[in-house]
């Protein structure tokens, strides 16, 4: 007989799961195994909403495994380390991001670039290579290799970085790898959610001139003033888009609803790279002239490596980035989850975990 998530382990742990496609979070008791040599034992202190959460307890992706506790943008502070670990020790402020392990074998493991092992384990709603699940950092406690432990700087505060351990290495991740780092460059940023926001700053940073492409006249005000953009471009508006046709370097598309393509294209200079990051719930049609026409690029890219986010974190303590954030108690989990739903968020929910949560 299959033991209860409580059983599993020797450590009782207690967070808030959703028991089926409803997505409604409660109380949940369950465990977290004994830390082995290599492992670290995190009190979680911060847990950010990503918006993968929403869809992993709706199970809108057709593979959440009921009962799931989310949350893969942990920062904590360790309290357990195992014989064998060197990186990090009790007291250590840390964080935990999308992954807690791979094969370590594989040639992207190799590479660093873990995060595309056909055997990763992710932080949540996956399969540890003992067999039992993974639950997220929607919890007290965490156990995991020190291997994809992240150490968080100490200039970082650690409500607002959170988000920064799944939303920021996200673009962060493409934006590196596609060269999308040259001062002086244009960069689009398209939908101005916890993803481009976030985008919009590291664009700053990197010395680009920075246009937001939003669908919401709303939102200019913030792009310009709060966020420091360049300028605002409303997609819906065939003249500005005509105006700005041929224009831009580089887009990084961080819209997740169904959209077209062919906008953002027309938008990009000769040799332009638009690099997608959302993942709609629907194919989106791709459409080959303009690439052909312009040796135009289109690239996707996954979260970011361990190597990767750590560098991000840095990056970030360097020149003071943060995501703008919303600090939220865990009993308000739910109604964050329902506005979360409508866009009504600037821009990423945070959990108040070490604070909020009681049994």
């Amino acid at each position: 007989m299959a033991k209860s998530p409580e059983e599993e382990h020797p450590h009782k742990a207690f967070g808030w799961a959703a028991r089926d496609s409803s997505g409604v979070l409660s109380p949940f008791h369950f465990s977290r195994r004994e830390n082995a040599d290599e492992d670290v034992t995190i009190k979680i202190l911060y847990c950010g909403v990503c918006h993968s959460d929403l869809h992993s307890i709706k199970n809108d992706w057709g593979f959440t495994s009921f009962p799931i506790v989310p949350g893969h943008e942990i920062v904590g502070v360790v309290t357990n380390t195992g014989k064998a670990v060197k990186k990090f020790k009790v007291g250590d402020r840390v964080g935990v991001g999308v992954l807690v392990s791979s094969c370590k074998n594989c040639e992207n493991c190799q590479q660093d670039s873990e995060n595309y092992c056909p055997q990763m384990t992710l932080t949540y709603n996956s399969i540890y290579h003992d067999g039992t699940k993974t639950y997220g950092g929607y919890s007290d406690t965490v156990v995991v290799d020190e291997r994809y432990v992240l150490r968080f700087p100490d200039n970082l505060p650690p409500d607002a970085g959170a988000p920064l351990l799944c939303a920021g290495v996200t673009v962060y991740s493409p934006m590196k790898y596609y060269g999308m780092t040259e001062p002086g460059k244009h960069l689009g940023v398209a939908g101005l959610g916890g993803l481009g926001h976030v985008a919009v700053k590291f664009g700053k940073a990197f010395g680009l001139k920075v246009t937001v492409i939003s669908s919401s006249p709303k939102k200019e005000d913030e792009a310009l003033n709060r966020l420091g953009a360049d300028s605002f471009l409303v997609s819906s508006d065939p003249a500005k888009m005509k105006a700005a046709f041929g224009t831009m370097d580089y887009i990084i598309d961080t819209v997740s609803a169904v959209h077209a393509l062919a906008p953002l294209l027309g938008l990009l200079k000769v040799n332009g790279k638009l690099v997608t990051v959302g993942l709609p719930e629907k194919p989106l049609e791709l459409p080959i002239f303009p690439l052909v026409m312009g040796r135009k690029l289109v690239g996707g890219s996954d979260f970011g490596s361990v190597k990767e986010t750590q560098e991000m974190l840095d990056f970030c303590a360097k020149h003071g980035i943060t995501a703008d954030i919303e600090l939220i108690r865990m009993e308000n989990i739910n109604s964050a989850m329902e506005r979360l739903a409508k866009s009504d968020v600037r821009y990423r929910f945070v959990i108040d975990v070490a604070n909020s949560l009681s049994q």
